[in-house]
């Protein structure tokens, strides 16, 4: 039997063989719980195929598979029930209420939560939470797994989560992938400045700002005319109205196994967001005022269109790649992107040239050596070989370089980062929806206590940014510069004629600037300009706000009222 400290009380070999022969393995319950919610947690927190392989050791039969499969747990257990209590922090066990039928031995759990109670004092956990949000996670590691050497299964302890005893007997790694984890967990956990609110806040903050990192996303090349990905009348969405390839889901023209098997899908939309039909905007010429003021660290951008570049903006990271350049998937000779730009605006799969001379030139030997051996035997120059034959030689299909869906960013995305979470003093984050990793865990890596600004057109629900200014990103970003006192830089580029279909539907900001005024939701940190699409989010901002300040008079008012003690009395009634 497996005990808490990992150690085992082992019987007599033959004894074990006889009294589990033919029997499956079990495993309690909390077992199947938490090893469910660290594989589920492996679609947000990166993990080597070996580690799996260890956490699903033991599983590999059938039969076990089933009984994990079948327990009575909930389908939708997630990264919550990794949590025993630890300090004030609450058991997901005990609040499912499902003790009983987890089937979980009262005796294991109380140890368990004695065991995590007595790890670590409120300020030690303070510390060290302290410590990850401001330095990261391999400082953290560095810290206390390293340098320390603290035992990982304690240092789980600190983040609420007690393994259970079978989960401790893991490899290594996989204890630091259990490490990595709890960390993720708990930097999407920050918290807002308090002191940060208002416009001028903005504008206070952009000023004193010596390294600045812009975080970018498809909303700010919208107002040029290409569209944007997840909105209701973007790519995607045209993609499937369209309805001409038959997808799963419209993402998958982003897919590298999907391109490799059916390439014609990217291309028939790739001129959409080619940047040779377009000019920057103003959130880019935006970005380029920073850069020009010696203020930008870093932007950090999501497109592909190069916008930034045509700009002139110089401290750029294309993190998703660009149309710069191009490579064939086959010989992987590298061409300028331009190369290819014909082909792409008339919607055609470009092939590689070099793989096309090299087949011509293969069946021209071929061709050669079959008239010779057909003329040795008698043959006719019109009897074929076989058909296969003339597929020896693929012809690889050309592919800008853009990171497609199942690829790895490239390494100068991690060491940018981990180059610029000690310098950075404020993050703006502009157009993005953030919901592809790893650029939306940009957020949680640097320091929490850098100020965060939000510019997009929707509420951003998964993180928890200082200031909030919804709308027309254009609008706002020339808004902050008339605050800010600064001139924009001139366009650059020449507009040629774009599809209809890829225009925005709404007023250019010229349109609107000194029309409309943003406007404040309640006495938040929450601006709204025009466009803003603030739905039930900010109603419920509004609401809360409404509830505090009932609150806030109802007990000022009793505050108010006189005390009705002896003295009081005495001096109504005298």
């Amino acid at each position: 039997m497996c005990t808490l400290n990992g150690q085992h009380n082992v019987p007599n070999d033959h004894e074990t063989a006889a009294r589990d022969k033919g029997k499956p393995k079990t495993y309690s319950a909390l077992y199947a719980l938490q090893l469910r919610a660290f594989i589920d947690a492996a679609e947000d927190v990166d993990v080597d195929p070996d580690t799996i392989e260890d956490l699903l050791e033991g599983l590999e039969d059938e039969d076990e598979e089933e009984e994990v499969q079948e327990s009575d747990l909930d389908d939708d257990l997630d990264s919550e029930n990794l949590a025993l209590p630890a300090h004030e922090r609450h058991s997901a066990v005990e609040e499912s209420g499902d003790l009983d039928d987890l089937e979980v031995e009262t005796e294991v759990i109380e140890q368990l939560k004695r065991e995590a109670d007595g790890a670590w004092s409120k300020e030690e956990i303070r510390k060290m939470m302290h410590h990850l949000k401001e330095r990261g996670m391999s400082s953290f590691v560095r810290e206390y797994v390293i340098t320390q050497n603290i035992p990982i299964v304690k240092l789980l302890f600190a983040f609420g989560i007690s393994l259970c005893p079978e989960l401790r007997e893991k490899q290594p790694q996989t204890m630091l992938y259990f490490l990595r984890v709890a960390m993720a967990k708990e930097l999407h956990l920050r918290e807002k400045l308090a002191q940060y609110n208002t416009i001028a806040d903005a504008v206070s903050l952009i000023q004193a700002s010596k390294r600045m990192v812009v975080l970018t996303g498809a909303g700010i090349s919208v107002s040029c005319g290409i569209p944007d990905f997840r909105s209701h009348n973007g790519l995607y969405a045209m993609l499937k109205e369209r309805g001409t390839y038959d997808l799963d889901d419209p993402q998958q023209m982003f897919d590298i196994h999907y391109f490799r098997e059916n390439p014609a899908v990217f291309y028939s939309f790739a001129s959409q967001i080619y940047p040779s039909n377009f000019i920057p905007s103003p959130c880019h010429r935006f970005i380029k005022a920073i850069e020009d003021r010696g203020k930008l660290l870093r932007n950090y951008t999501q497109n592909i269109d190069t916008l930034e570049t045509l700009t002139g903006i110089t401290r750029v990271l294309q993190c998703h790649g660009s149309f710069a350049t191009a490579t064939c998937i086959q010989c992987k000779r590298h061409i300028p992107g331009n190369e290819i730009e014909k082909d792409i605006m008339e919607h055609r799969v470009p092939f590689c040239t070099v793989c096309m001379e090299a087949k011509k030139e293969a069946e021209e030997v071929r061709q050669a050596a079959f008239r010779k051996k057909a003329k040795k035997r008698g043959r006719k120059e019109w009897e074929e070989g076989s058909d296969e034959e003339d597929e020896a030689i693929p012809v690889g299909v050309m592919k800008p370089d853009i990171t497609f869906f199942g690829e790895k960013l490239a390494d100068d995305f991690d060491h940018a980062l981990e180059d610029d979470r000690d310098k950075v003093d404020l993050l703006i984050v502009i157009g993005t929806s953030l919901k592809v990793s790893p650029v939306s865990e940009i957020l949680s890596h640097l320091p929490h206590s850098v100020p965060q600004i939000l510019i997009n057109k929707t509420p951003v629900r998964h993180i928890n940014p200082d200031i909030v200014l919804l709308g027309n990103a254009d609008d706002i970003v020339q808004h902050l510069c008339e605050q800010l006192a600064w001139e924009l830089p001139p366009p650059v580029g020449k507009r040629l004629d774009v599809p209809s279909l890829a225009r925005p539907a709404k007023r250019t900001s010229g349109e609107m600037m000194g029309k409309t005024e943003p406007t404040r939701v309640a006495k938040s940190h929450v601006w709204l300009f025009e466009g803003a699409e603030g739905g039930k989010w900010v109603r419920d901002i509004e609401e809360r706000f409404l509830e505090e300040n009932v609150e806030s008079e109802s007990r000022a008012m009793q505050a108010r009222v006189p005390n009705e003690g002896p003295e009081a009395k005495k001096s109504r009634t005298g």
